[in-house]
């Protein structure tokens, strides 16, 4: 583990919202704040931690940890494999992290690294969450082995939840229900994590390979991405279809900011962050963009300040093969509401 300082580049350069309609109304504006310097790599899933505020990115080998106030960041927090998600729990005590190259999650100590369990998953765990009301935490597979449910106090796997088809990223409503994309099967399923089991499923029509997805608790709508260029808008209650919004291209994950009461979907095509209205269900539209950064398509929200952190880097072309992030170039933007 190698911890090093924080060089912090403040930008303080106000953003400019491009709106697509007169009725949408002001929207909330976002300031580009600073581009936050930490270690080379790839990496997957971020997510923040609003008790400690750290934000954690799974990286290729392991996790990087960023005190976002204090002006530290750990480089190399944990040691695994191909790693996809790190999610503070345990009130941000500990750390829980997917590891698709072993089929594992571990559960770490999150100041040190240190392992306190290895927990067998599915063949390939991807996202994961922690799940409010059963305090369980939920780790869906992406190659069709369902979702491992593990108890965060023990250490270990007290469940799974058999479903179809590769998993992606999922939104809960804090009550037990847990909405699910699945990338192959262009639905979402419904999940109960009380019973723990599947309770429905939502075609998302016109929508191919899903992955990032967003509940917007006012109006109980889910906001899922799409391979596709499209943003797809349905029911939670009943999965009804309301409406398919044209986006940018590469997108993978969607945040619902409760501050601002918007969903933020960043598209690594087009480097753009697409901010999305969903309060109304008979008025969900794109309300503006953000400048974002080419090949940037995930990020967490820390939702009580109304502040995105999104992982960037510059990618280098590898013949025959996919893009790798320039030596030199990782950065995390970090994005403010200015009310």
């Amino acid at each position: 583990m190698k911890s090093v300082s924080l060089f912090v580049m403040v930008a303080t350069a106000a953003i400019t919202l491009g709106f697509n309609s007169a009725d949408a109304g002001p929207a909330p504006a976002y300031t580009m704040k600073a581009a936050i310097e930490a270690s080379d790599g790839g990496w997957d899933f971020s997510a923040f931690d609003p008790v400690h505020r750290r934000l954690y990115i799974a990286r290729t080998d392991g996790v990087t940890a960023i005190e976002v106030d204090g002006g530290k960041a750990t480089s190399h927090l944990a040691t695994t494999g191909r790693t996809h998600a790190a999610i503070p729990i345990n009130g941000g005590e500990e750390i829980l992290v997917t590891d698709s190259s072993s089929g594992t999650a571990i559960i770490a100590n999150a100041m040190t690294g240190a392992v306190r369990a290895t927990i067998p998953t599915g063949k390939k765990p991807d996202a994961a969450i922690v799940e409010p009301a059963t305090g369980l935490i939920m780790v869906f597979d992406n190659s069709g082995g369902g979702v491992n449910l593990i108890d965060p106090k023990s250490g270990r796997s007290v469940g799974t939840i058999a479903t179809p088809g590769a998993l992606e990223s999922a939104a809960t409503d804090g009550t037990g229900k847990v909405y699910v994309n699945i990338e192959d099967l262009n639905e979402v399923v419904v999940l109960d994590a009380k019973t723990k089991a599947v309770v429905n499923h939502f075609p998302l029509k016109g929508c191919e390979a899903p992955t990032g997805i967003a509940l917007v608790p006012s109006s109980r709508l889910l906001v899922s991405v799409c391979a596709n260029h499209l943003v797809t808008v349905v029911s939670a209650v009943d999965g009804t279809a309301i409406t398919s919004l044209p986006v940018g291209g590469r997108p993978d994950w969607a945040g619902y900011d409760s501050k601002t009461h918007l969903v933020l979907i960043p598209t690594g095509e087009d480097g753009v962050i697409n901010l999305i209205a969903a309060e109304d269900r008979d008025k969900v539209q794109l309300v503006g963009t953000l400048p974002g950064h080419v090949g940037s398509r995930s990020g967490a929200i820390d939702s009580g300040k109304g502040v995105f952190y999104m992982p960037s880097a510059e990618f280098t072309a590898v013949s025959g093969g996919r893009p790798v992030p320039t030596p030199g170039t990782f950065r995390v933007l970090t994005y403010s509401a200015d009310k």
